[in-house]
């Protein structure tokens, strides 16, 4: 039997490649002649970076750049040397999780930092960037990132303009002349939100980053304010397109500055590990996430797992650290299984998911296997 283990990460407990790794061990105890083929998967979020690497075989590059509070932080993003692939999670560098609660400055935090990346690997020789967006601490529509790049960001004065999301009620000119010439870039994103209004970065999105109600104002008209002024220096507006509100409208940034691609992050995963060839090649496909519910239907990787497999007319089990009771995720997938198998609180689940996992693993193996004898008898 051929095995493809495409699980995306459970959040807060295991990532993709972990999961994956857990998987196939479980799935080896019962089924030890099974093929095996693991293709851990990710949608643009947290672990986008590390779940390409793998597949690709690629190696990290390190190095120093701003936190989003301007601290210079250690950082790291995947580098495939044949095909000249920077790998970026803009989290790494602009991240919520590199601030504590206290520290967390929703008109100061900036993606100066993920521009420092973005401009290592360009300077490195990259010929295309993928960029993860998630997991973002910032809402400055890019602002800080375009600066790290070289461009200019001016005051009616024709001064320099802090690249902060506070700041750009101020600005009226953006300058490109002192941009070096950028590669591909392709921004990957899970999320539909335009730059502005109600369904925008930064009403939906500012308050999970320390934003109170008054902040959130000052927000989206610096963001506004950012959207005229690209509109009359560049001569493009994207404002609208569903995912420029991205990461703090950092999907905003990367189309306007960078002429970036804005694409599912799920889609970009597929296409560059080969995930349709892979699952082609298999009798059966596993995924999995650390919670399987209506959600998953809207643009998570274990749907878009599922969708692809059946366009190949392939059977999906999906593992979930817990499982909602929808009817719409019992039609996903020809079965879901939750991981769990004794009583425990929370924080011992999350703990100890690589073991859940790996056991769950293994009865849906003995089951396989029981039914394979069966139709032998």
């Amino acid at each position: 039997m051929r095995i493809l283990i495409a699980p995306d990460k459970f959040k807060g407990s295991l990532s993709a490649v972990a999961a994956a790794e857990a998987i196939a061990r479980g799935v080896r105890t019962a089924l030890p002649d099974a093929q095996l083929t693991l293709a851990p998967i990710a949608d643009g979020g947290e672990g986008f970076a590390e779940t390409m690497c793998a597949a690709l075989g690629g190696a990290w590059i390190e190095r120093m750049a701003a936190d989003p509070i301007g601290r210079a932080v250690r950082c790291r993003y995947a580098w495939v040397e044949e095909r000249k692939l920077a790998i970026i999670e803009m989290a790494e560098a602009s991240g919520l999780w590199r601030l504590q609660p206290e520290e967390r400055a929703p008109l100061v935090a900036n993606t100066f930092g993920t521009g420092q990346l973005l401009r290592d690997a360009i300077e490195r020789g990259a010929k295309t960037i993928l960029v993860g967006l998630g997991g973002s601490a910032t809402t400055d529509g890019g602002i800080g990132l375009a600066a790290a790049l070289g461009y200019e960001i001016l005051t009616s004065d024709g001064d320099d303009l802090a690249p902060t999301p506070g700041a750009l009620i101020a600005l009226v000119r953006v300058d490109s002349a002192n941009v070096p010439a950028l590669p591909e870039i392709i921004a990957a994103c899970d999320v539909q939100n335009p730059l502005l209004g109600q369904r925008g970065t930064a009403a939906v999105f500012s308050p999970q980053k320390g934003a109170d109600a008054k902040t959130s104002v000052h927000l989206e008209a610096s963001l506004a304010q950012l959207a005229e002024i690209v509109t009359e220096s560049l001569g493009c507006d994207f404002r609208d397109v569903p995912g420029a509100g991205a990461a703090g409208g950092l999907g905003f940034g990367l189309m306007s500055f960078c002429g970036a691609q804005l694409r599912s992050g799920f889609e970009v995963m597929a296409e560059t590990i080969g995930l349709a060839e892979k699952i082609a090649a298999a009798d059966l496909v596993i995924t999995g996430e650390g919670r399987i519910d209506g959600q998953t239907l809207e643009g998570k990787g274990p749907a878009g797992v599922a969708e692809m497999a059946r366009h190949h007319g392939k059977p999906v089990l999906a593992l979930g650290g817990s499982v909602a009771n929808d009817p719409r995720v019992d039609a996903l997938f020809e079965a879901v299984l939750g991981i769990i198998d004794e009583p425990v609180a929370l924080e011992t689940a999350m703990a100890r998911a690589a073991e859940f996992l790996e056991r769950a693993a293994a009865r849906a193996a003995r089951l396989m296997r029981l039914g394979e004898r069966s139709r032998m008898s």
